[in-house]
């Protein structure tokens, strides 16, 4: 369906009445499925020093184990992007959480390496349509002046999940087990399921959606192109002849590689390297997950506040991605800092910063894509840059450790630079427009 325009009807949203809110309840549930997707997936890196106990793992093979997730979540993005765009979110996204909540909970009858790498993977290929998923609903659900906004309050559930995951998890291994701990975290997305296929249907269809939301919602989509996508053209596979997504890809890509280190190795540096307690640990670190759920949301903020200032789309997407990852940087002093006050400092605001540039990245597909039938493959696209980016970083961690015999100088310099690279991949290389690719597959 393409987007309509203003001459076909749609209201001001200034001057319509009684508009109904429902779309911040859509996006809020949105946000609770990445809260459970990253509850889950970083489960295993807070669990793996209490798992390392029973399997004697090294840490070449522990880099193996953290990343395989990512082998099936970066295989499977982009046709998790190419389903959400023919079958929508309400059938996709619960089918999603049903399959990676079981493989979670699988997780507890691990026997060893071998059986951990086959759970994960399972989990890897359930949690690929997330992410696509949301982008998809916000494209569906907000106008174009909301949807940075809209971005940050569903991503805020990355950090949300991360951050509970520290406590959760810990207080859970100690008491009970590190197996208990994947039972409980996996029931918890079937709880999920039944919420969103009661509340979700697209807009148009919502009984709950007044006339004065839908109009609102559909206001300024009247920049978009308007045509309909030929229905031969809706595949994927033109959209690989084009730079620009190419472009969102590689930025994701080296965004990943820094930021894989805190859904990977975060918990064995400040326990093994820095020398926290499991108390310590347990208390503090979530703090920078927690700061990271602020400025994802007022990175969000920033980047709307920016267009509705008059601001190009192209500086108002792009400004808070490069001024997020280049603060993100500064991740690389923290091996040359022996206060572990200071360190806590600094990767909070790395990660804080990271987060900041979130909301403005996955509002890119919606704003590139030339008809809302293909948000989600490019978003599946983009995303998959991001998986490859979470792939390497663990491996090249883990092997890193075993041949430095347990330095993080090397990881954590790579980790600053690879937000430097990412930020001049989005300056110089992003130029937010339509990628019209659809002419040239004729």
């Amino acid at each position: 369906m393409p987007y309509p325009s203003t001459a076909e009807g749609i209201e001001d949203p200034s001057r319509a009445r009684q508009r109904s809110h429902f779309r911040w309840t859509i996006v809020a549930f949105s946000a609770l499925g990445l809260t459970i997707a990253y509850l889950d997936r970083s489960a295993l890196s807070v669990a793996l020093p209490f798992m390392t106990r029973e399997f004697e793992i090294s840490p070449a093979v522990q880099g193996v184990v953290l990343s395989s997730f990512f082998w099936s979540y970066a295989v499977f993005q982009v046709p998790s992007g190419w389903l959400l765009d023919r079958v929508g979110p309400r059938v996709v996204y619960p089918v999603a959480v049903g399959w990676w909540s079981i493989w979670t909970a699988l997780t507890a009858l691990a026997g060893g390496v071998a059986s951990l790498i086959v759970f994960r993977i399972g989990l890897g290929i359930g949690e690929a349509p997330v992410q696509p998923a949301n982008i998809k609903v916000v494209s569906k659900w907000f106008p174009r002046s909301e949807r940075a906004f809209a971005s940050s309050l569903f991503d805020m559930g990355q950090q949300i999940g991360v951050a509970l995951s520290v406590p959760v998890v810990t207080v859970l291994a100690v008491s009970v087990g590190w197996r208990a701990v994947f039972v409980v975290i996996g029931a918890v997305g079937l709880l999920w399921i039944f919420g969103w296929l009661r509340i979700y249907r697209s807009p148009e269809h919502h009984p709950r959606v007044s006339a004065a939301e839908l109009a609102h919602i559909r206001y300024d989509q009247a920049e978009m192109v308007v045509e309909e996508t030929p229905r031969d053209a809706r595949s994927w596979l033109p959209l690989l002849r084009n730079g620009q997504v190419w472009a969102l890809m590689s930025g994701y890509v080296f965004r990943s590689l820094a930021g894989a280190f805190f859904l990977t190795w975060y918990p064995s540096y400040l326990l093994d390297d820095r020398g926290f307690s499991e108390a310590d640990f347990g208390m503090v670190g979530a703090i920078p997950a927690v700061i990271g759920i602020g400025a994802t949301v007022l990175g969000g903020i920033v980047s709307d506040r920016m267009l509705a200032a008059g601001m190009s789309t192209n500086v108002a997407r792009k400004a808070p991605i490069i001024a997020g990852l280049g603060v993100s940087a500064c991740i690389a002093i923290t091996p040359f800092v022996e206060s572990n006050l200071v360190v806590m400092i600094l990767l909070t605001v790395s990660s804080a910063a990271h987060s900041f540039a979130g909301a403005a990245i996955l509002s890119l597909p919606s704003e590139v894509a030339p008809s809302p039938d293909v948000v989600g493959s490019i978003a599946g696209f983009q995303n998959f840059g991001s998986q490859l980016g979470n792939i390497v970083s663990p491996i090249a961690i883990g092997l890193f450790l075993t041949f430095s015999g347990g330095s993080y100088l090397g990881p954590l310099v790579f980790a600053g630079a690879s937000c430097i690279i990412s930020a001049l991949i989005y300056g110089l290389c992003v130029r937010i427009k339509p990628v019209h690719t659809f002419e040239e597959s004729k």
